[in-house]
């Protein structure tokens, strides 16, 4: 308990972070639009803490001047890059995820936040990951690089000095090599999470009668069943299910 104004307030472990809203920035990209709304309905459903989720738009960046590298070859999505702008978009203060849109939540969010630790300055599902296709989404090149989908879900410690090096000029000229292999940060700075809370479809497997192999969030890295390829990839029924719910519910507001 804490009695600096003379008013008791319960202090947490992870500091004042239980106290606010949870900030949690999606990747977005103009082609996923729908992925975006499917993956914020999914979080928000299941969510027992407030969350404040703000969609990193790379239009709204170039506008605030933020964000103005070119796009290269091999960007596959509109925030490849931007995603690196959340400790600078929380004002590199407490914690905040960053997702990418292709995910779909099958948990309480509270349950991921919880897992943080004050030690690292991030922390994310550590994959051993070689796609074996060529190409994902809608023909986009499927690149190979260490510490692959690393980047597509973190916990960003966003008052850790080391973060503080990710400022807009960083973002906007260093290397993919540098930002998606964190090479700001020392191994040690980076905390594991469960893989369950990045499920690569197509990759990682559910065990039979082992509930802690069971996705607590998929992640569709593939291309998810937004785009037509991928229409009957696995867990796309599960999707389909949450953008149909998501449909009836705006659909019954538009009415009332």
């Amino acid at each position: 308990m804490s009695l600096s104004d003379g008013k008791i307030h319960p202090v947490s472990s992870n500091g004042d972070i239980k106290d606010k809203p949870f900030k949690i920035f999606v990747g977005y990209d103009p082609r996923e639009d729908l992925a975006y709304e499917v993956c914020r309905h999914s979080i928000l459903k299941r969510s027992s803490i407030p969350v404040e989720i703000t969609p990193i738009k790379q239009s709204d960046l170039r506008k605030d001047g933020l964000y103005w590298r070119e796009r290269g070859k091999f960007e596959s999505t509109e925030f490849s890059f931007s995603r690196f702008l959340t400790p600078h978009l929380a004002n590199y203060e407490g914690w905040a995820m960053f997702v990418d849109c292709d995910f779909l939540y099958l948990a309480d969010i509270k349950e991921l936040r919880d897992l943080i630790d004050e030690k690292y300055a991030i922390m994310c599902v550590q994959h051993d990951y070689t796609p074996k296709e060529t190409t994902k989404m809608d023909g986009a090149v499927q690149t190979v690089y260490p510490r692959k989908n690393w980047s597509s879900m973190v916990l960003y410690n966003c008052g850790h000095p080391k973060n503080k090096v990710l400022t807009p000029e960083v973002v906007n000229t260093e290397t993919g090599a540098f930002l998606h292999r964190f090479s700001w940060l020392e191994d040690g700075e980076i905390g594991s999470i469960p893989f369950v809370w990045n499920f690569l479809e197509g990759h990682n497997k559910v065990v039979e009668n082992d509930p802690q192999t069971r996705p607590k969030a998929v992640h569709y890295t593939r291309g998810g069943p937004w785009f037509e390829a991928w229409k009957n990839c696995e867990f796309a029924d599960l999707w389909l299910n949450e953008m149909e719910e998501r449909t009836q519910e705006t659909k019954k507001k538009t009415e009332n």
